[in-house]
């Protein structure tokens, strides 16, 4: 991905982010958007961004960080973002971002690709299944205030 790709990586971004309930009076505040794209475009940070091209429209984006384990010595990615225009939904654009990341994270000398959907995703786990293994974990979260600076 590049600076050039912002404007059609908004959309996809925002389609990301309403799938999962995030839009309208849920939206993210727009500073998070700002610093997620800066982080993807900084060589300096462990965020990384891949975005998939048909006749020069982006129809995918694939969202992923490294980051330390306490049962590896090296680090491991996480694909956090994953999506498919739905205009480009069922011709392989879903498979091709996975395996872009497999690629990345393995000549980043990372030996573990890991990422989490919703139960309710059954076209997203039905690609899913088909290409890594679901290890029967079931995540948990509790948000935190921070103080305001």
């Amino acid at each position: 991905m590049t600076a050039q790709d912002y404007e059609q990586w908004r959309p996809l971004w925002d389609g990301y982010n309403a799938f999962y309930g995030r839009h309208g009076e849920t939206a993210l505040p727009e500073r998070i958007t700002e610093a997620s794209w800066a982080r993807f475009l900084n060589p300096a940070e462990p965020m990384h961004a891949l975005v998939s091209v048909e006749d020069e429209t982006l129809t995918g984006l694939a969202h992923f960080l490294f980051h330390r384990s306490t049962t590896r010595l090296d680090d491991v990615c996480y694909l956090q973002d994953l999506f498919t225009d739905p205009t480009h939904r069922g011709r392989g654009v879903g498979r091709m971002l996975i395996e872009a990341v497999y690629s990345a994270a393995q000549a980043a000398g990372s030996s573990r690709v890991y990422w989490q959907t919703q139960v309710t995703n059954a076209p997203g786990r039905a690609l899913y299944d088909k290409v890594a293994q679901h290890a029967g974990f079931i995540v948990y979260a509790t948000e935190l205030k921070i103080p305001p600076a």
